[in-house]
């Protein structure tokens, strides 16, 4: 099914309304929050830091005013506008030696967060050096954690998926080699979580994750696709509903969280309002001045020609059936502890200004998302053919 010019005409208004009003009040919540101490000095233990969301935290915790430790294997340098300590050390082989060390000094640290853990041996290490010395732990979860995604707006109380087998067996090696065993690692790596630290808790849930420094190019496709011009193909009728965070939305936030003492669990996902899949694009289209033309085309003929949902086609799944639930989870939760939004316009800008500062193989090689330009054309070649 098509949209109709009506439709077009009122959805292009919204996107470009819902940008520029996003983008002041983005502005606008930017700059009390950077400009403001918190209102309590942390010293914040980071587990990762230099990946997509760890960046983003160190500098919003550092503007804050926290005291900033990040415990990695120090692959990746960064610069960090004020003084962060690094601990050198590896997860995937249990090497904590400079945190031991730490602890065995007697240091104690507010808060730590928990960035990268995916399988639950990673939690029960970590959980054996720091136990008693941290008071609070905060771990980066996934909505992929839950059982199903069936339920239109289901919260945090619904069911988590379960996994056959030993969990604490399960190493990052053997999860790359099947990521069919992602959702139920995540959820007992939440057990594991639990299981040591209790009450002091927190798991934040985000779906997916974008903006400057997301190296799968699952969001970038779309403003880097509008961004070239001409006809683009684009899924189903455009109402589908699509969610999705700003890393740095996410990481500045996780700060706050911790500022706040808050316990529990959290979807984090975005926006505020309800988004769907034209909305998303035609907001993508406002910021941009290349005159790209959307063409939706249905989810069945994607289907039929064997267009990918996430894959060929990132960001989107179908709104029905299984996946009815994948972008409608609630996010009330979260925005009662204080979580907010940058604009479409602002992440893709960032993106796109990311993106164009990465080497020049990177920015010359086909992306890590999204359909290819002839296989593009020809999907859309057999649709008008059909069509017509």
């Amino acid at each position: 099914m098509s949209l109709d010019r009506r439709d077009v005409l009122k959805l292009g208004a919204l996107a470009a309304a819902m940008s520029v009003a996003g983008a002041t009040r983005a502005a606008a919540m930017a700059a009390e929050s950077k400009d403001t101490a918190a209102p309590r000095k942390l010293k914040l233990l980071i587990l990762g830091g230099t990946g997509l969301t760890g960046p983003h935290q160190v500098r919003y915790a550092l503007a804050r005013g926290h005291e900033v430790t990040i415990f990695n294997r120090g692959r990746k340098s960064r610069e960090w506008p004020g003084h962060v300590e690094q601990l050198l050390g590896d997860r995937d082989t249990n090497d904590y030696a400079s945190l031991k060390a730490e602890v065995a000094k007697g240091r104690r640290w507010d808060v730590c967060i928990d960035n990268p853990s995916s399988v639950p041996a990673w939690i029960r290490d970590a959980a054996a050096v720091l136990k008693g010395h941290v008071g609070s732990y905060t771990m980066i979860s996934s909505l992929s954690a839950y059982a199903d995604n069936a339920t239109v707006g289901a919260d945090e109380t619904a069911a988590l998926a379960t996994f056959e087998g030993d969990p604490l067996a399960e190493t990052m090696t053997s999860l790359r080699a099947d990521m069919g065993k992602y959702a139920g690692l995540k959820a007992a790596t939440e057990a594991e979580t639990l299981k040591h630290f209790g009450e002091a808790a927190t798991l934040v849930r985000p779906g997916l994750i974008v903006g400057p420094g997301d190296e799968t190019d699952r969001f970038t496709y779309w403003p880097m696709r509008l961004a070239k011009g001409g006809e683009v193909l684009c899924p189903g009728d455009g109402r589908d509903p699509v969610k999705f965070i700003d890393a740095r939305d996410l990481g500045e936030w996780m700060v706050r969280l911790a500022e706040q003492g808050a316990r529990g669990a959290f979807n984090a996902i975005g926006p505020a309002y309800t988004l769907d899949m034209a909305g998303l694009l035609y907001g993508l289209r406002a910021s941009s001045t290349a005159g790209a033309t959307l063409t939706f085309v249905p989810t069945e003929f994607l289907d039929a020609q064997q267009v990918s949902a996430w894959g060929d086609m990132p960001v989107w799944v179908p709104g029905q059936g299984d996946s009815a639930g994948f972008h409608t989870r609630s996010n009330a939760k979260a925005i009662a502890a204080g979580l907010s939004f940058r604009s479409i316009a602002d992440t893709s800008q960032a993106t796109l200004d990311w993106f164009a500062a990465q080497p020049e193989e990177r920015r010359n090689a086909p992306l890590r998302a999204g359909i290819s330009a002839e296989r593009e054309a020809a999907v859309l070649t057999a649709w008008k053919a059909k069509s017509s």
